[in-house]
């Protein structure tokens, strides 16, 4: 079993180091960071940690290739492989639409968008050049690093819609399927595998990280709010086929929205949160937590990948998945 950290990055960057650090200590294979517009810098986040820890990997989840040209991300990719000693995945996806538009940017074209993206990546990466006449990338010969990446780093697509879903099969090394609500991987393991027959690949050369997001504390109440706020944020960016799980549509967050994008009225927010939308994560304590997530070890998940917001503390949160839930799996799985 592989597990790993999400975090988004609307913390501290003294945070995510301090977190890196007791996740590395506590038996966790992987550190992510978000990189959502008008947030922190996941780049420049994932270099303090880099150089916090020894063993750790570190990723992005996710850069996008509107907001970044392919060419930086790159960039990015082989400079933080470099500055890590080997130690960066790099988590690429098309984005939220919804994000995008805040920035006059049309998500035009997302799966395109991605499949070529990645195609260029990898080949920057692997030292080569990159020339493509594409329908969203159009690049010259002149297209390559002027530096020797270290290797070409692996590349993790995140993934909520059937399309991308399949995409993770048929290109990827690993995948980043968010499972609003866990028990979303049983529609979601078919799709990536339908991807992987297409291109020939077999299931076991690509890292699936069940994505899910949790929020540990003894006290319920308390749990419940910190998932609550993150709930309330993302719930309307969420694709149709994740909320169909839930029974539930875009027009039931049209009020939370409202309140967080035009009143900015967070207390608000949380309070239009309704028991149906609190399954889109886990809520409670780390019994919980196992309990929710045997049904994803049964189903075959060999990767379990915790998210935001964590619980309401997140450090205390992290010490006691490593205390109960990773030696649990371990001996189990």
């Amino acid at each position: 079993m592989k597990f790993s950290l999400r975090l988004n990055n609307d913390l501290f960057v003294n945070d995510y180091v301090k977190l890196a650090r007791l996740a590395e200590s506590a038996g966790f294979d992987q550190f992510w960071v978000s990189n959502d517009l008008f947030f922190r810098s996941a780049p420049v986040i994932l270099t303090a940690v880099a150089l916090a820890t020894t063993t750790l990997e570190i990723g992005t989840c996710i850069l996008n290739p509107y907001t970044l040209n392919p060419a930086e991300i790159a960039m990015f990719a082989a400079t933080l492989d470099e500055l890590s000693g080997g130690r960066f995945n790099l988590g690429l996806s098309s984005g939220a639409a919804d994000f995008l538009g805040w920035v006059g940017l049309p998500a035009d074209k997302p799966r395109t968008a991605v499949v070529e993206s990645v195609g260029v990546i990898n080949r920057l990466l692997s030292g080569e050049r990159a020339a493509l006449d594409g329908e969203f990338l159009r690049w010259t010969d002149e297209t390559y690093l002027r530096f020797q990446p270290r290797r070409r780093v692996p590349v993790y697509l995140g993934a909520m819609s059937a399309k991308m879903l399949r995409e993770i099969g048929r290109i990827a090394d690993g995948g980043l399927p968010l499972l609003f609500p866990p028990e979303h991987y049983r529609n979601v393991a078919p799709l990536i595998a339908e991807g992987a027959a297409s291109a020939g690949r077999s299931l076991t050369e690509i890292d699936v990280a069940a994505c899910v997001w949790c929020s540990i504390d003894d006290d319920q109440q308390a749990a419940e709010d910190a998932l609550k706020e993150k709930i309330a944020y993302y719930g309307h960016a969420m694709s149709a086929l994740i909320l169909e799980q839930l029974g539930l549509t875009h027009a039931d967050f049209k009020a939370i929205e409202h309140a967080v994008m035009v009143e900015n009225d967070m207390a608000k927010a949380r309070s239009l949160v309704t028991p149906a939308m609190l399954r889109i994560g886990i809520a409670g304590t780390t019994h919980d937590l196992i309990a929710r997530l045997e049904s994803l070890v049964e189903l075959g998940v060999k990767h379990i990948s915790f998210g935001p917001p964590l619980g309401p503390d997140p450090a205390a949160a992290v010490a006691a998945v490593g205390r109960d839930v990773i030696p649990y799996f371990r001996k189990t799985g």
